[in-house]
């Protein structure tokens, strides 16, 4: 590490920010054979524009990605990491109101925690990640807050401290399959794209090439019965049905509610949605699972437009995601 990133500013626009999942940065840095140290949002007094948990990546090199406040502490936090890369001790930082260090006060007139450590073997440490995601296996980090010692348990925990440890959760990315070739279906895409899900289309007999941006793999357009025992639904995969076909919104509805999808939706107006339900009933589909399907598809937002529907229907999935 250079004096030049210990002192160099951060970017003028804070594109870092942007940045929530910080594993592809983080494999990225491993494979280029860099150090790296982690900042987590540890605890919070008051009011916090980041939940806790929040975390933010420090490269040997200065740069970063994440944040752990609206911007008021980014900068100091990260000369903070890049010290603790030089020297291999951790710290516990402390900002906001009533804090020790009075010039970095943050506007929501809180107080936060942040504990820096470095990542003392990147590459396992992105292995362990990897393999989580690739398996779609939840995972939680538990650090030592006094050693900044860090190890991987299998399953959730809630983010949070308990005496001197820190548990942080790492989740499977969300997954939406969705099933339509209409203009909301790709705005659908487009945002989802920007959003960093990973989107699986499914379009019976549609047309041989994907829409531009979906790589091919994530594109099905064979028969709409053959593909579904192919589809990987777990609780963290929501299931939005846009095809317009009664009997295709059907199929993979009821298909979909046999799984552990978290959140199941139709395209359509609310007057469809009696026949609807009748029908998913007489399709052997279990009353006790449709506290997860969300008719229609979408949040009330006075959308039209293609782009304002697929707004509505992705702040729905959000709003329903697990926690």
């Amino acid at each position: 590490m250079t004096d030049a990133a210990q002192f160099s500013p951060l970017p003028p626009w804070p594109n870092y920010g942007l940045t929530d999942d910080l594993l592809p940065t983080l494999q990225r840095w491993s494979a280029d054979g860099k150090n790296a140290a982690l900042a987590t949002l540890v605890s919070i007094t008051g009011s916090s524009p980041r939940p806790l948990g929040s975390e933010m990546a420090i490269c040997e090199d200065g740069e970063v990605q994440g944040y752990v406040s609206g911007g008021c502490v980014e900068a100091a936090v990260r000369a903070e990491a890049l010290d603790c890369l030089k020297d291999g001790q951790p710290r516990t930082l402390d900002y906001g109101a009533g804090s020790p260090v009075l010039d970095i006060q943050l506007t929501c007139g809180g107080r936060i925690g942040i504990f820096v450590r470095p990542i003392p073997d990147l590459a396992a440490h992105v292995a362990v990640r990897t393999a989580a995601r690739d398996s779609r296996r939840p995972l939680t980090l538990v650090t030592d807050l006094d050693s900044g010692s860090m190890t991987f348990r299998d399953g959730v925990r809630p983010a949070g401290q308990e005496a001197d440890r820190f548990f942080r959760p790492y989740l499977p990315p969300l997954r939406l399959v969705l099933a339509g070739g209409d203009p909301v279906t790709l705005a659908i895409l487009n945002l989802s794209t920007i959003m960093g899900l990973e989107t699986i289309l499914i379009r019976p007999y549609g047309p041989p090439e994907p829409p531009p941006g979906l790589h091919p793999a994530r594109y099905l357009r064979g028969n709409l019965e053959a593909a579904l025992p192919t589809l990987p639904l777990d609780r963290w995969t929501a299931v939005y049905s846009l095809t317009h076909d009664a009997h295709s919104d059907l199929m993979l509805t009821a298909h979909a509610l046999k799984s552990d999808a978290f959140c199941v939706s139709i395209l359509g107006s609310r007057r469809k949605i009696p026949g609807r339900l009748e029908a998913l009933s007489a399709a052997g589909v279990p009353a006790e699972t449709f506290d997860r399907l969300h008719l229609p598809a979408g949040l009330e937002i006075g959308a039209h437009a293609p782009m304002e529907i697929a707004l509505s229907i992705l702040a729905q999935m959000i709003a329903k995601q697990p926690q």
